[in-house]
Parts: C-alpha cells; sequence; structure tokens
C-alpha cells in the first residue's frame, strides 16, 4: 500500500523540472503579466473594481511577499490568468519522515538501553540493537501522526 507522503513525492516528482522555471520574477507576476499584456495599473484596477493606487499596492504587495492568496487569485483572474499555488519540498517527503521516524526511534532505544544498563541488563549485542531499530522505526512510519507530537 503506497502512503500518502509517497504518492505527494510522485507528484513532486513530476513538477520538479518546473520549480525553476516558475519563480516569482523580482517584480511579481501580476506586474510582469499586466505590463506583457500591455495593461495599465489603472486599468487592471478597473477590472478589479478598486482604485489605480491599490493595484500599485497590491503589486508592491506580491513583489515582497506581503499578499494573501485570495488578493493574488482576483488578480489573476483579473488578468485572465489562473493561480497556482503549491509547496515544494527541499527533499522527498518520504525521507522526512523515514528520518524523523529514525531520530525518534533512536531517542527511544537510548532511553530505554540507559534503563537496561542501570539494570545490568543493557543490550550487548549490535545486530540486536539494529534490530529493535528498525522494528521501531517500521512501527512508528505505521503512525506518522505521532512523529510530530514533538517538536
Amino acid at each position: 500500500m503506497i502512503t500518502p507522503y509517497e504518492q505527494l513525492d510522485r507528484r513532486f516528482d513530476e513538477l520538479k523540472p518546473f520549480v525553476k522555471a516558475a519563480a516569482r520574477p523580482s517584480r511579481g507576476w501580476v506586474r510582469a503579466v499586466r505590463e506583457a499584456i500591455g495593461m495599465t495599473t489603472g486599468q487592471l484596477a478597473k477590472r478589479l473594481d478598486v482604485h489605480q493606487p491599490r493595484v500599485i499596492e497590491l503589486e508592491r504587495g506580491e513583489a515582497s511577499g506581503y499578499i494573501t492568496v485570495q488578493s493574488l487569485e482576483r488578480a489573476a483572474e483579473a488578468l485572465g490568468c489562473r493561480l497556482v499555488y503549491i509547496l515544494i519540498p527541499e527533499k522527498p517527503l518520504t525521507d522526512t519522515v523515514r528520518e524523523r521516524a529514525s531520530q525518534i526511534a533512536d531517542r527511544e532505544l537510548a532511553s530505554v538501553d540507559q534503563t537496561m544498563r542501570l539494570e545490568a541488563q543493557g543490550v550487548t549485542d549490535k545486530r540486536q540493537h539494529q534490530d529493535a531499530r528498525r522494528s521501531l522505526i517500521e512501527k512508528l512510519l505505521r503512525r506518522p501522526a505521532r512523529l510530530w507530537d514533538e517538536a
């Protein structure tokens, strides 16, 4: 059975070639598209049913990263465009989840090992430790929501 994060990883793999090309222009997409089609800020304002200074504010807000998705959607529609919004992980989600499960497993096993050493029952077999670690990681991966309980 494929996990939700594996499904998303497959979709992200398809989108990766477009990530660099989709980088926001320094002055923003709204302004880039508006200027490319020869529309003035006044004309866009009329389409948005706002005053012209609001369009300038909207474009500055996009360029600086201070704009709402709703405002971008409205501007895109007024420009005959569609807003596409996506988060692209820096690394595959599968790796993120597995790394987190490994961290938690290591922390839990260290705690158990410490307790057992205090009781003179420490795990001395490295293979046994690795098997326990692998088993704990797989158990954690079956319920990934538990991985994020702690910061």
